[in-house]
């Protein structure tokens, strides 16, 4: 193998770097290599497959500074790009165009971006809610998708596979938080009654589907939020609306990603969603709260069934986020529960160990989940670390603190009903996105597979 040039990479990772190169090889399950330099680019089923990942250097600088942190510093994270400085790059922080020449000079040949900013974001969540307002979907496309799209477009990075994890959590956000729902909210029923979302995804899904090295990833969340059965025939009607507005069709999206910076495990180990005990399903109890599914691989596989047969591709791929999802350490249990009563025998026997499945900020006993790899399983295209570990979820901070608040980030929340709600949630958190120490050392302690 021929070593990188580490060209703009900074002095004091590049060892780090040197050697992530030697082991970040994607198992090439078959005959044919990838393209070489002077071949014309090319599409291929599974993205993933015989590619070696970009490691991102200001994500490997981060986690060496932490004890233990040199043991995961050469896994390739994705580059979130969740305003529009961001595209140039601001607050000291490499821009797209210079990542994109770092993963040439790794000799990477993929690399995976997550796009952040549609109007009105998260508008499930009471902060942060991103730079553009709901009116903003001119600009939007102007002056994000539009330059993202120029860059992309640029001879000297055709030869690199681009995944794009396209705007999270914005479309399940107007199934679960609209309408009559608990969680509904003014900013998102406003987002669905002007097809801001769907308009803003299928923009950014045409301008992509353009490049031919370019691999589309429609975000489908996770089971313990849009797992129920009233949930995913809505969902996949958005995720269909989407891909074929603004210009978009369904031949756009190369695929769905799972899990997208949350904590779900991909296999519950010790209990299944149909165990029964003591005459009574596991649906339920209190943890699993009627969902049909307890875990994030089956879940992934259910709704890209349900998506194909809406008339996307049959030959869409499905991964999922691991960057979390390990919950190991000693609070991990090794069997089943007691078959004492229902709720003991989840409880004790589930892998998952938030308070709540719909906890998602900063979650305290979380670790490492698999580390990215292609093909892992049937079904699947790739793990992958989609959030890059150790950047926080939200501020924990209390209502009073002059800041933006979010209720499900603070450690000591209490409903408005006034009964106590565990958050999960850690103490101390920064901003969205800012590195969170105390988080990346725990996520490297309950590490699953063990380091």
């Amino acid at each position: 193998m021929t070593m990188p040039r580490w060209r703009g990479v900074p002095a004091r990772v590049r060892a780090v770097l040197a050697a992530a190169v030697s082991v970040l090889v994607m198992v090439l399950l078959s005959a044919a290599g990838p393209a070489n330099a002077a071949d014309p680019p090319h599409r291929v089923a599974n993205p993933y497959v015989g590619a070696q990942l970009y490691v991102n250097p200001e994500w490997v600088d981060r986690a060496i500074a932490e004890p233990g942190g040199d043991a995961v510093a050469g896994q390739p994270t994705a580059v979130w790009l969740d305003r529009i400085a961001r595209i140039e790059g601001d607050d000291g922080r490499m821009g797209l165009r210079e990542h994109l020449d770092a993963a040439v000079a790794q000799h990477a040949d993929l690399v995976q971006l997550t796009l952040y900013n549609l109007p009105a974001r998260d508008c499930g969540r009471r902060a942060p809610q991103g730079e553009l307002s709901i009116g903003d979907l001119a600009r939007y496309r102007a002056q994000f998708i539009d330059p993202i799209v120029e860059i992309l477009a640029a001879p000297d990075y055709a030869d690199l596979r681009i995944v794009v994890f396209v705007e999270p959590n914005s479309l399940p956000d107007l199934v679960v938080n609209t309408g009559n729902r608990y969680a509904a909210t003014p900013a998102c029923d406003d987002a669905l009654a002007r097809g801001t979302y769907q308009h803003g995804v299928g923009y950014a899904l045409a301008r992509l589907g353009s490049l031919s090295n370019v691999y589309s990833y429609l975000d489908i969340s996770h089971h313990a939020e849009v797992g129920w059965p009233e949930d995913s025939g809505p969902l996949t009607a958005l995720l269909s609306q989407a891909a074929t507005t603004a210009g978009s069709t369904v031949a756009d999206v190369h695929g769905f990603v799972a899990n997208t910076a949350n904590y779900s495990v991909l296999h519950e180990e010790y209990f299944r969603a149909d165990d029964v005990i003591n005459g009574q399903p596991v649906y339920q109890s209190k943890w699993v709260d009627w969902n049909p599914f307890i875990d994030e691989v089956p879940y992934a596989r259910h709704l890209r069934g349900l998506l194909t047969e809406a008339g996307f591709s049959p030959d869409a791929g499905v991964i999922v986020d691991t960057s979390r999802n390990g919950w190991g350490g000693p609070n991990r249990p090794t069997g089943p529960g007691p078959f004492v009563d229902l709720n003991s025998y989840v409880d004790g026997s589930r892998i998952d160990r938030r308070a709540v499945t719909g906890n998602w900020c900063n979650q305290r006993g979380a670790g490492l989940g698999q580390r990215p790899v292609a093909t892992p399983e049937p079904g699947i295209d790739a793990y992958v670390w989609v959030k890059p570990p150790g950047e926080s979820d939200g501020t924990s901070g209390s209502p009073n603190a002059g800041q933006p608040y979010e209720p499900l980030c603070d450690p000591n929340y209490l409903p408005p009903r006034g009964s106590a709600y565990d958050t999960g949630a850690m103490p101390g958190a920064p901003p969205l996105g800012e590195w969170f120490p105390a988080h990346f050392r725990q996520l490297l302690a309950n590490a699953w597979p063990p380091l």
